[in-house]
């Protein structure tokens, strides 16, 4: 049977805030957390649609996802900040991160909401390297 790789990753760097959780940590929208949110799935839930993955067809997708102060993501907010041009490989991140869990972000020890933009990156084994994947520093996986 053969596998089919999606490659993720989590860019902390573009971690912006979207709210207050309770307000006992005085956190402001726009202001970065103190902790970063950390994922938690041991095995990432992004499915390489069939029909693209025997074509050979890659791509990346940003999503906007927002993850709540118990570092549940509130999927009616996520969407695609950046399409990999293919509607199907957008789906699919779409689909997936509706099973991504987080421990929070934090603001002085309090769990805080926040909103992050979140790669996907579909990568076929038999497939040329696409020009960034050089620049990208990104943990594969295989999944069935």
């Amino acid at each position: 049977m053969q596998l089919k790789r999606v490659a993720v990753a989590i860019s902390g760097s573009i971690v912006v805030a979207c709210g207050n959780g309770s307000g006992d940590a005085e956190f402001r929208p726009g202001r970065r957390p103190d902790e970063l949110p950390v994922m938690l799935n041991k095995e990432l839930p992004f499915r390489y649609p069939p029909a693209l993955y025997a074509q050979k067809v890659q791509g990346n997708v940003t999503l906007r996802i927002f993850v709540d102060s118990t570092g549940q993501v509130v999927t009616d907010s996520t969407h695609v900040a950046e399409t990999s041009g293919f509607a199907a490989l957008d789906s699919a991140a779409v689909k997936g991160s509706r099973e991504l869990k987080f421990n929070p972000a934090k603001t002085r020890e309090a769990p805080v909401p926040v909103s992050i933009l979140f790669p996907v990156y579909f990568r076929h084994p038999e497939a040329p390297p696409l020009p960034a994947d050089s620049a990208i520093g990104k943990t594969s996986i295989r999944t069935p």
